[in-house]
């Protein structure tokens, strides 16, 4: 499939997946079998160890030191011809570990959605709101919450362009399952602990994949582009 069109598919899905998360109670009901109306609490404490540092801080810095050599490995292929035939798969893998995160990121702090522990079916003080949704006068100055997209699962769904990384079909495969891996299993640990819905994920991982066509649309153009030069020479 060409890329202008997955682009496109892509991202059709992206807005499709917004209106239904936002039009049903999809969110809600996934939600409440992590939560203990009676308690209050959730199905897992976010302090609770091994599983903080396991899905959330050591996640985290294996990604920043996986990043690092994969920027590491890319300076490598400019220098030698040994990893010529991996250089453009090397740069779309370093730009969408950097532009992804980055994004996702930026989104968060502008879109304004409560995480679950903050909405007031969950014992917090926000009510339930879609993303195109302004809140009433008397929730519109209480503090900003930066839940939606995903932000620490957008990590993980960032390797999801380590399948434009390799050759054979085998390993694209097995790359992408090992992204969906690592992203979901950090996206669920959050829901687990009350962090975000499950649409915040589904929305992370659709935007990440878009993100990584339009980075391999650019990329592909100036590799052309710098193939054309070359035999100009």
């Amino acid at each position: 499939m060409k890329i202008n069109k997955q682009i496109l598919i892509t991202a059709s899905l992206l807005f499709v997946s917004i209106l239904f998360f936002g039009k049903s109670g999809v969110d809600l009901y996934i939600q409440d079998q992590f939560y203990n109306f009676q308690t209050h609490k959730w199905i897992l404490d976010e302090t609770l160890q091994p599983w903080k540092f396991i899905f959330y801080d050591g996640i985290k810095r294996a990604l920043l030191i996986v990043g690092a050599i994969f920027i590491i490995v890319y300076i490598y292929s400019m220098l030698k011809n040994k990893l010529k035939s991996y250089q453009k798969g090397l740069l779309i893998v370093v730009v969408s570990s950097i532009l992804v995160p980055g994004i996702v990121g930026g989104l968060k702090q502008t879109t304004n959605m409560p995480c679950p522990h903050a909405e007031i079916r969950y014992n917090g003080e926000m009510p339930r709101t879609a993303v195109w949704e302004c809140y009433t006068p008397e929730y519109a100055n209480k503090k900003t919450r930066e839940c939606w997209p995903a932000g620490h699962a957008s990590g993980g769904f960032a390797l999801l362009s380590l399948y434009f990384l390799f050759h054979s079909r085998r390993n694209r495969i097995l790359a992408l399952s090992g992204a969906m891996v690592i992203g979901w299993s950090m996206g669920i640990y959050k829901m687990l602990v009350g962090d975000h819905f499950f649409s915040h994920t589904v929305i992370t991982m659709i935007l990440a994949w878009l993100l990584i066509l339009i980075i391999v649309k650019f990329v592909n153009k100036i590799s052309r582009y710098k193939q054309m030069e070359e035999s100009n020479v």
